[in-house]
Order: structure tokens, then sequence, then C-alpha cells
């Protein structure tokens, strides 16, 4: 990419959903605040490498917007009053800095909380997120949620009519409501993150969802859970680099080259996790992540501080998910035989059933009794029920490991 290709994506970037948001404060109207974001990112594609780039990208592009919207507002004759409104974003961008940063600030958190509404189906808040804040292309959007262009395209202006038609407001809740609405936001970001970081995810979501989470840590500022969801997602996120190995092939933990590991991200990951407390589900999921991302070996992992951790976790979110997790933990911390009954709990009533990480613990967990065999077996049941190929790779190879040697 050349310089000014480079200072286009930068921009597009950082400035996007905010431009976006103050469009959307201004005119209510969603459609016309993306395609004249889109189209001011357009003009300097063609205009950055000729002109060259100008010393304020995202005040230059937020100019070209707000001035597409003036246009096309003028000439469907709309009020004066939100074509005045819209003159004073052009006041905002020459200010000195810090002048309407308040707005700045809101009109951010206006369409994160918006677009995160319970009203609308856990999905389309995702993809709305991305689409409208994150500014990710529709096409990739589609390619992640595996539907085509079409589908996301209709499913994302269904929503959007949805926010209108329902009278959705385009406001940052405030007491009671913030604190009843922020799980709703919080679980967005880390389904967001998690799309990312799947063996088969879409890698630049799981980093769209930490440049959120750090935006809205930073915005609202003595909410511990944020801090406890942001610590989680970069203690994870810094093992991406040492997750493959050279063909490709998934490392487990155990497996992983730890000086590959961001141990950056790490260190800030530590620094957020002071902020975060011990109370909150996101701060009790980074606090085992933690003792996963200090650990200096495989062999030193504190497993008994883990189980402990998700003991706390199975008192305050007994879902099967985190109980398959505390069976992985009790199995490292007391041996096998623990880890496996606590499986059998966590499977009551068929809550699992389907799921192939749980065939996957009780075939880590049926191997290290030494039952190879039946271990291998377990494993490629797994594989069989895997969506993602490179998952279901891994899974083979593991079955592979067990039968070697093997009558």
């Amino acid at each position: 990419m050349s310089d000014a290709s480079r200072a286009v994506a930068t921009a597009g970037q950082e400035s996007f959903g905010r431009i976006v948001a103050a469009l959307i404060r201004v005119t209510g109207d969603w459609t016309l605040a993306e395609d004249c974001a889109q189209d001011a990112l357009a003009l300097a594609v063609e205009r950055w490498p000729r002109d060259g780039v100008p010393a304020n990208p995202g005040g230059w592009l937020m100019t070209v917007a707000r001035n597409r919207a003036v246009d096309v507002l003028r000439r469907a004759d709309v009020e004066r009053r939100k074509l005045r409104e819209l003159a004073l974003l052009a006041d905002q961008e020459t200010a000195p800095p810090g002048t309407g940063e308040e707005d700045v600030v809101d009109d951010r958190l206006r369409l994160i909380f918006t677009c995160c509404h319970p009203a609308l189906a856990l999905e389309a808040r995702v993809a709305l997120t991305l689409r409208t804040v994150c500014g990710v292309p529709t096409a990739d959007i589609a390619r992640a949620f595996l539907v085509t262009d079409s589908t996301m395209t209709r499913r994302l202006t269904r929503a959007k009519t949805k926010i209108t038609q329902a009278g959705i407001p385009y406001r940052v809740p405030a007491g009671r409501a913030l604190v009843e609405r922020l799980p709703g936001v919080l679980a967005v970001l880390y389904l967001l993150f998690t799309r990312g970081y799947h063996a088969d995810g879409e890698p630049a979501f799981a980093d769209e969802a930490i440049r959120l989470a750090r935006m809205v840590e930073r915005l609202l500022p003595g909410q511990p859970e944020v801090s406890g969801l942001l610590a989680l997602l970069l203690f994870q996120h810094s093992r991406r680099a040492a997750r493959r190995d050279a063909d490709g092939n998934l490392l487990t933990l155990d497996r992983q080259d730890r000086s590959r590991w961001d141990h950056a991200a790490v260190a800030e990951g530590l620094d957020v996790l002071s902020r975060a407390g011990q109370d909150g589900p996101y701060a009790v999921q980074a606090q085992i992540a933690a003792c996963h991302a200090t650990a200096l070996s495989s062999a030193e992992t504190d497993w008994t501080a883990i189980a402990g951790w998700y003991d706390r976790l199975a008192e305050r979110q007994s879902t099967p998910v985190v109980r398959l997790n505390r069976a992985v933990a009790h199995g490292y911390a007391y041996g096998p035989a623990a880890g496996l009954a606590l499986l059998s709990e966590a499977r009551a009533g068929g809550a699992l059933d389907g799921y192939p990480p749980a065939l996957a613990v009780e075939a880590e967990l049926t191997a290290r009794r030494g039952d190879r065999a039946r271990a291998a077996d377990l494993f490629r049941a797994a594989a069989a029920m895997s969506d993602g190929p490179t998952e279901r790779r891994a899974l083979t190879n593991r079955a592979d490991e067990l039968t070697v040697g093997l009558p």
C-alpha cells in the first residue's frame, strides 16, 4: 500500500464510527450517515494520493461527509434546523483541542448503545456494530456470518428500520438504566471478539472488539466489568501469534512457544485488571486468563488457583460452558477423575449434547487416565461434529497421536 492508502485506511478505522455517530445525531438518518461517511472515504482514496494527506485526516473526512449530507438534505428540502446543526460539525473540527469533545464522546457511546439495544436480536446487534461503529464492509460481515451479501444487507436494513419504527432512543442510558444495559453491550463486544478469535474466524473482528472495549472503558470510567472484559480480551489475544504451528495447525496452551506471546498485551491486561475488581463474571474470567498469561511454562500453571476462580465463576454464572471449563480446571488441579465427575454433572439434562468441546474435554481427561484408545475415539467423534476445518483437523491430529503404538 502507498502512504496515502495507508493513511486512508487508518483514518477510516479511527473516524468512520465517529462521523456516522455525529451525522446520525443530527439527521436521524442511519443510511444517510453511513453513505456520506463512505463517500468521504471514497473521495479520500481518489484525492489523497494526488493532493497529499491532509494535516487533519479525520477532520477532512468529517467535513466532506458533512458537506455531502448538506447537499442531500438540501435536495430533499429538509428543514433548515438540521442544516444549521450540520454546520456546527464544521466548527467542532476546526476548534481548539478539547472543544466539543463531550459531543464526540456522547456520539460514540450513543451509537454503541443504540446498536446494542436489547430489542434487537443478538446477531443483529453484532452485525450492526461491525457495520456502523467499526465501518466493516457488509461483504466481510456476511462472510463471517456465512450468509450472502444480499441477506446481510437485508438484516442490517431490518435492524435499522426497527430502531426507527420502535422509537429506540439514540442516547446513553443513565443511572440504573446504564447498569442494566451495560452487560448487553459487553456481551456484544465479547461475541464480536470470539468471532475473530475462533480458529476459523475473522481476526480483524477481534482487533475491533479490543478497540471498542478500550473506547468504552475510556468513555465510561469506573465501570469494573468494562475493565474486566478488556483485560480478558487482551490476555486471550496475547497468544494469537503462537496459536498455530508452521503448517497452520492449532496448538493447545501446553504446546505453544510462550516467547511468541505478546507480552506488552499481557502487561496492559494486568494493568487493566487492577481496575476491574474480583466480583463480575468478566473480571473473574480475566483472573483465570491472567493465571495462564503469567505462567512461565505450562508446568508452572497454577491450576489450583484456576479451579478456585472457576468455582467462584460458577456461583455467579452457572452456564453449561462455565461448568465444562470448571471440569477441565479441576481435572488438571485434582486429577482426571475429579474432572470427569464434574463433566458428568455439567452434562446433566443433555445441556452439552452435540457440543464438540464437551467430547474433546472428555477425550483429554480419558487420555490422562490412561485409556488412549477410547480417548482417540472420542476425539474423532468430536472432530466429526465440528463445523470448522481447522478445529476438525486439530481434533483428528490429537486422535492420531494417541493411537501411535496401540495394537
